[in-house]
C-alpha cells in the first residue's frame, strides 16, 4: 500500500476543483481500509473517504490530511437464477452507472432509473440516491461497513440505515462514524420498470411496457439533455449533479406560501403532512435562470439545480454562487435551500 503526498484532488471530482492532498491512499482491499485508518490514527492526521468524486466540493487549499481512496471491487450475485429476486453483493469501488447497466442487461429492475448517475456504489446508500421517481432505499438490504472508532466490520441492514429523502444515518447522525465497503441490493428479475416519473410517462405513455435497457437508455438521455451526464467536453457536466435539494415543508406552509404568492407553487408529495417543492423552480422564480454567471462559477445552461465550473473556477467561486443563490430563494420565499455535495477541507461552511 502506496501512500503519496501532495497528490492533486482535483481529476478526481466531477467538478474539476480542489487543491492536493496532504497524504493520499487506494484501498484495494478490506486491510488495506483498516490499515490505511490506523496509519492516520497513529500519526493524529485528519481522515477523508473519497469515492468517485461526484458528490463532493474540495477547498482550494485542498485536505490537509490523508485522503483514503476506496477501490473495493467485486459484484456477486446470489440467487440471481431465481425468476423472482436477485442478491447482488457489490463493491463500495465499482462504479455505480457499471453495475446498472449489468443489472438491466440481466433484466433485474429496481436501478433502471439510476442509469447515468456518476460515482462508485458505496456513495449510494451514504446519500440515498435517488432519480426519476427510483431511491437506493428501496433496494438497499444490507450493507457492510468499517466502525472508524473499533475498526470493527458489521453487516448493516437496510433498516439500519434509516434512509429519508437524500438522507441516511451515514450523513446525519452517524457522519464519519462509518466507511462502506460493500452493498447489498435485492433487485427482481423480470420485474417490470419504473415509470413514475412525468419526464418517463412522456416517452412511454400508458400502456407502454419497456425493456429496462430502454428506460435506462431514456434515463441516459434525459440526464444529457440536462447536463447530467458525463460528457467529454461539455462545459454543463462539470458539476456536482443537483447542487441544491428539494426543501420538504409542511402543509400548513405550503399553504401560507400559496397565499404570500397569490397561487400554489408547483409540488410534490412528500409523506403525511409534508410537500416537496421543486428547488429549480424556486431558484428560476427568485431570478436565477439556467445559464446565469458569476465570473467563473454559472448555473447550468440545462438545468438550473447544477452549479458549474464554467472554466477555471475556484471552490470559493462555487460557494459565492451558492451563498447568493440561497439569499434570493430566502428572501423571495422565505425557504433556506439546502445544498447536496459535501463540502472537503472547509473552514467556512
Amino acid at each position: 500500500m502506496e501512500i503519496r503526498e501532495q497528490v492533486a484532488l482535483a481529476p478526481f471530482t466531477t467538478f474539476g476543483i480542489g487543491g492536493p492532498a496532504r497524504w493520499f491512499v487506494e484501498a484495494m482491499s478490506e486491510a488495506d481500509v483498516v490499515a490505511a485508518v490506523l496509519w492516520a490514527r497513529e500519526r493524529s492526521v485528519p481522515l477523508f473517504v473519497l469515492g468517485g468524486g461526484s458528490n463532493l466540493l474540495i477547498s482550494d487549499e485542498g485536505f490537509d490530511g490523508l485522503v483514503l481512496r476506496v477501490m473495493l471491487k467485486g459484484i456477486e450475485m446470489a440467487g440471481a437464477s431465481t425468476d423472482e429476486a436477485g442478491l447482488f453483493r457489490v463493491g463500495a469501488g465499482e462504479d455505480w452507472d457499471g453495475f446498472v447497466s449489468l443489472a438491466v442487461k440481466e433484466n433485474f429492475a429496481g436501478v433502471e432509473c439510476l442509469a447515468g448517475i456518476p460515482g462508485t456504489v458505496g456513495g449510494t446508500p451514504v446519500q440515498n440516491v435517488g432519480a426519476y421517481g427510483q431511491e437506493v432505499a428501496e433496494t438497499i438490504v444490507g450493507v457492510r461497513t468499517l466502525d472508524l472508532e473499533t475498526l470493527q466490520f458489521a453487516e448493516m441492514s437496510g433498516a439500519d440505515c434509516r434512509f429519508a429523502y437524500r438522507k441516511s444515518v451515514f450523513n446525519s447522525t452517524a457522519r464519519g462514524k462509518y466507511l462502506v465497503t460493500r452493498v447489498d441490493y435485492q433487485l427482481k428479475k423480470n420485474g417490470a420498470a419504473n415509470l413514475r416519473y412525468a419526464d418517463l410517462q412522456k416517452i412511454f405513455p400508458g400502456g407502454s411496457q419497456p425493456s429496462l435497457l430502454e428506460v435506462a437508455a431514456a434515463v441516459r438521455r434525459i440526464r444529457q439533455s440536462k447536463g447530467m451526464l458525463l460528457v467529454e467536453g461539455d462545459v454543463d457536466c462539470h458539476s456536482a449533479g443537483s447542487f441544491f435539494k428539494n426543501p420538504v415543508i409542511t402543509r400548513n406552509q405550503f399553504v401560507d406560501l400559496g397565499e404570500r404568492l397569490g397561487g400554489l407553487p408547483p409540488s410534490y408529495p412528500a409523506g403525511e403532512g409534508l410537500v416537496k417543492l421543486p428547488a429549480a423552480w424556486l431558484i428560476e422564480q427568485a431570478g436565477f435562470p439556467k445559464g446565469f454567471r458569476l465570473g467563473r462559477a454559472g448555473i447550468s445552461s440545462r438545468h438550473t439545480l447544477a452549479l458549474v465550473n464554467l472554466g477555471g473556477a475556484t471552490a470559493n467561486d462555487l460557494l459565492t454562487l451558492r451563498d447568493v443563490i440561497v439569499a434570493g430563494v430566502g428572501e423571495k420565499f422565505g425557504i433556506v435551500l439546502a445544498m447536496e455535495p459535501v463540502l472537503v477541507g472547509f473552514s467556512r461552511a
